[in-house]
């Protein structure tokens, strides 16, 4: 209220000093339909400021700060996936029956281009994942998110990943998995719909992580050429992938 009521007098003080100016211009020129013509212009003019002011000029500032936030909460997305995110791609991996075929089109290379990843999201989404619980480690998936479920939940607190919308979806997918094996207390007796239950919360948080990971990777070619350069030589899809350069 004592915001408005102070924009409310600064409006009233503007408005007066405008007709004081007015009035002035009146008194020494004696002009009226002067004053009328460019009274009448200006005020036609206003729907055109406003469309240029609130619309365009607020929607590319806006944009332009989203773009910035974006940038900042990639170091975010970083510190994922240096704690979390690559360790858990290559364990949630052993889960998809037919990793092989997707894997050898997540081979990031150092040429890749803006299509070359747009070409690998497309094979990913398109790929069916076959989880099968019994082809993985279920006990070590249980550890390695038992062990960062603190990290997970400060990341949740983080109230700028609104604006990041896919990576807090990513988020909730792997921390609803965390949950779900966590209040399992023996991982090898589970019966067949349990085990079909958890493969469906597997292949939901390794869709989100693949299609996150590709974007960040994208974004670490574009902006951090060293960065990327130990994503490549750690790539949890390359068997053979070794930070040791050779």
């Amino acid at each position: 209220m004592k915001r408005l009521h102070w924009q409310v007098k600064l409006g009233l003080f503007l408005a007066g000093v405008s007709a004081a100016v007015y009035l002035v211009h009146f008194l020494i020129f004696k002009d009226f339909h002067h004053i009328a013509i460019y009274l009448v212009g200006d005020i036609a003019f206003v729907p055109m400021e406003v469309l240029l002011v609130t619309v365009v000029i607020h929607q590319l500032l806006s944009r332009r700060e989203k773009q910035t936030m974006l940038r900042k909460l990639n170091m975010v997305v970083g510190a994922f996936f240096s704690e979390v995110g690559t360790p858990l791609l290559r364990c949630l991996s052993r889960f998809d029956t037919a990793a092989a075929g997707a894997g050898s089109k997540l081979l990031v290379a150092g040429d890749w281009s803006r299509g070359d990843f747009r070409t690998a999201r497309r094979h990913f989404r398109r790929h069916e994942h076959d989880i099968d619980c019994r082809c993985g480690d279920l006990e070590g998936l249980q550890g390695l998110l038992r062990d960062r479920r603190e990290f997970l939940l400060r990341l949740l607190e983080n109230p700028n990943l609104l604006e990041h919308e896919t990576f807090t979806e990513l988020l909730w997918a792997v921390f609803h998995l965390t949950e779900e094996l966590g209040f399992r207390p023996d991982l090898k007796v589970l019966p067949d719909n349990d085990l079909k239950h958890l493969a469906g919360d597997i292949r939901r948080a390794y869709g989100a992580l693949v299609a996150e990971w590709l974007a960040y990777m994208e974004h670490l070619k574009a902006d951090y050429p060293y960065l990327f350069s130990l994503a490549l030589r750690t790539n949890p899809f390359d068997e053979r992938a070794s930070a040791v350069i050779a």
